[in-house]
């Protein structure tokens, strides 16, 4: 979202393409800098301890799973849509709502029969988390995505049948995690504030068209073309270590794209052009292509 202290002069009419680019870049590149220097005294991650909430029970071929479902202040929240716009969207694109989760290592422990298994925790915003609490399809929801997280994260292929324990919060202990203390690149506006005439689309959120380049050997530059945008106000933008995901006002826009490249989410910064409509992203590479 536009920050009103983040405003720079809209380019004048009379500036070449050619120099409106050079200022951008120069802008963009300088804003890395600056916020390379404040990376030192930024702690990589952030500790947190997550609160039961309730436990599911299945299994793999390893014997017995349970999962902690947790909740922490520290998670981000997901999107605030109802649940009618959330099933629109699922319906439409189902990467297009993302619940941020984080997903503890397996810890060994036992169940009630005194028999070994394996638990997980798996932390949610605890806004979220009291909102969950009174959707059976939100609480399922999570459980879903959470099921799909630890098995891509732990190569699992867990039983798609599963329960929730009663008067049994958790299994086990609960330990503390480590969660990476990332902010959302700013985005800056080259121009005005928002203000587009147009409304949502009826066909669901429009996938925009991405370019990516390398202005250099430890910097990937993005390009993303919104035409139906006058501003940056609504914009959302979360950047991971090889994947970049885009939201536009009212859902005009959706974008989420895989990047090959080890990203520095930590450094990146974005603007909005407004005469060019673009957003714009300066990405730091944590490792230098070969």
């Amino acid at each position: 979202m536009a920050d009103s202290k983040l405003l720079v002069p809209e380019l004048n009419e009379a500036e070449t393409m050619g120099a409106e680019t050079a200022h951008f870049e120069e802008l963009l590149l300088q804003a890395s800098k600056e916020l390379q220097q404040a990376q030192t005294s930024r702690p990589e991650s952030t500790q947190i301890q997550p609160q039961p909430g309730f436990c599911i029970k299945t299994n793999s071929s390893q014997g017995k799973v349970f999962i902690n479902i947790c909740h922490s202040p520290s998670i981000p929240p997901p999107a605030d849509v109802t649940e009618d716009e959330l099933l629109q969207m699922l319906e439409e694109d189902q990467a297009a709502f993302r619940i941020p989760m984080s997903l503890g290592e397996p810890h060994a422990e036992l169940d009630a029969k005194g028999q070994g298994c394996t638990a997980y925790d798996v932390a949610v915003n605890s806004d979220f988390y009291r909102r969950m609490q009174n959707s059976d399809f939100l609480r399922e929801l999570v459980i879903t995505i959470a099921r799909e997280g630890l098995e891509d994260k732990y190569s699992l292929q867990l039983n798609p049948e599963w329960r929730i324990l009663k008067n049994r919060p958790f299994l086990g202990s609960i330990s503390q995690q480590n969660i990476r203390s990332k902010q959302r690149p700013r985005i800056q506006d080259l121009g005005s504030l928002y203000n587009a005439d147009s409304l949502r689309p009826e066909g669901g959120p429009e996938k925009p068209h991405l370019n990516l380049w390398l202005e250099a050997p430890d910097l990937l530059l993005a390009e993303i073309d919104l035409p139906k945008l006058d501003g940056a106000l609504g914009l959302s933008l979360e950047i991971g270590e090889n994947h970049l995901v885009m939201g536009g006002p009212q859902q005009l826009y959706h974008l989420d794209a895989y990047i090959p490249l080890r990203i520095n989410s930590d450094e990146s910064k974005a603007a909005f052009h407004q005469k060019r409509r673009q957003l714009m992203v300066a990405m730091p590479l944590l490792s230098v292509p070969s």
